[in-house]
């Protein structure tokens, strides 16, 4: 009877979850069409880096899909400017882009020899068409040429200005605890290139951990501020819990298993990678790897094309966890966009007694980690199944804006990287 009600307290949360979310423009990365896989946003020249470009420089940066068919579509994509907060800002297009503000996507290229066909498309941006005027968040739409309203997919970067300089450390020794489970950054910001008026009110800093969108802290005043530096020190909204180190899987080869993989097999339509199942880590001790902090790389071992060459797998994860009735257990890595929703959402199977999930994934490196998600909340916990170790290895991305009195969009004016265990 108790499990019954927090089932049905659990459905409740999720839909009014649903509810709202209809009422809130969606403008996080995701894929609303399922024919379309492998969303990928990069830095042209690094694809390690975060998607920050900046204002006025060479930088470009690159936004590449698949659609699964034979013959490519006719799509164009748009652009969105975005508040600090990714709300759209509300100016007209000639107010944030020299050119027209749409462009017809015509660099694609075929699948070959892959037993699944599809469409490989890249954007690169900014291009002849069009050009940047002003820094901030920017969301690309792609929809199909003739219906504009339909939004097939979407994808967040940055254009920054790179006028702000930004100092920061993380620590192991917490203001909530010592060596223990959490990491505390502290960090400055210079202004001196900005003339701020008012260093307390018109700054925005966001601070995001191997960029999860779910636990991203924002910081509206530092904790004081001396001439044109702000300085945010011992602030609890900076005490991070540590996590662990990603999980990786490789699906390189559809011959032989990589690296957490178990089994290989194919039936029609699909090959199959069965990965080795996971087990809770929360107990057991602490043990480094080198991680691309959730990212995932494209990758066909023989091939020297793999956004054409890599094929399509059916994917299969599978987790030793107890049923919960408290959380839902999900998938979190660039690949599911860091959403909790059906497509990253486990499923607990009661004849295998395992939580489940079966995805068609391009044939890659691929960063993955579970988090735990109370129910009625939309923060991931890693406690319950990595556990929280501050050794862990994370990277925090620091993003200073700048509200200028008078102005209607937020600047984005700084962007930074620091990693806590370096």
């Amino acid at each position: 009877m108790i499990k019954q009600r927090i089932i049905l307290s659990f459905l409740f949360a999720t839909a009014i979850f649903i509810a709202k979310a209809t009422l809130v423009e969606d403008t996080n990365n995701g894929i609303f069409n399922p024919n379309f896989k492998t969303l990928q946003v990069k830095v042209d020249g690094n694809d390690y880096a975060p998607p920050v470009i900046t204002l006025g420089t060479d930088d470009r940066v690159i936004i590449s899909f698949d659609e699964l068919t034979y013959e490519h579509s006719y799509l164009r994509y748009s652009l969105v400017h975005c508040d600090a907060l990714w709300r759209p800002s509300g100016l007209v297009d000639a107010e944030f882009v020299d050119g027209f503000n749409y462009g017809d996507i015509d660099e694609y290229e075929y699948s070959q020899l892959t037993s699944v066909h599809y469409v490989h498309y890249n954007i690169t941006l900014p291009n002849e068409q069009l050009r940047f005027t002003i820094s901030g968040n920017y969301l690309l739409r792609v929809y199909p040429e003739n219906d504009p309203d339909n939004t097939i997919l979407q994808a967040r970067f940055m254009v920054s200005e790179a006028k702000a300089s930004i100092s920061a450390s993380v620590s192991s020794r917490t203001d909530v605890d010592y060596n223990n489970a959490h990491q505390q950054l502290s960090l400055s910001v210079d202004a001196s290139k900005l003339n701020v008026r008012d260093m307390y009110g018109d700054l925005t800093v966001i601070v995001s951990q191997n960029s999860r969108i779910d636990n991203e802290v924002v910081l509206s005043k530092p904790l004081r501020v001396s001439g044109n530096k702000a300085f945010y020190e011992h602030l609890s909204p900076l005490v991070f819990k540590a996590g662990n180190e990603y999980r990786r899987m490789e699906t390189v080869s559809v011959t032989y298993p990589g690296m957490g993989v178990a089994d290989i097999g194919y039936s029609e339509p699909y090959y199959h990678q069965v990965l080795i199942t996971d087990r809770l880590r929360s107990t057991e001790q602490y043990l480094y790897d080198q991680t691309q902090f959730g990212r995932f790389t494209i990758r066909e071992y023989n091939s020297s094309q793999s956004d054409i060459e890599a094929d399509y797998v059916l994917t299969h994860f599978s987790l030793d966890m107890p049923e919960q009735y408290e959380y839902g257990i999900f998938l979190d890595g660039d690949f599911t966009f860091r959403r909790f929703d059906p497509e990253s959402r486990m499923i607990f199977n009661r004849a295998t007694g395992l939580y489940e999930k079966s995805l068609l994934l391009k044939q890659g490196a691929y960063n993955y980690q579970y988090l735990a998600v109370p129910i009625g909340s939309m923060t991931g916990q890693t406690k319950q199944i990595e556990g929280d170790f501050h050794e862990t290895v994370n990277e925090y991305l620091i993003k200073v804006y700048y509200h200028r009195p008078g102005e209607r969009y937020n600047r984005l004016v700084g962007v930074a990287m620091v990693y806590s265990g370096r």
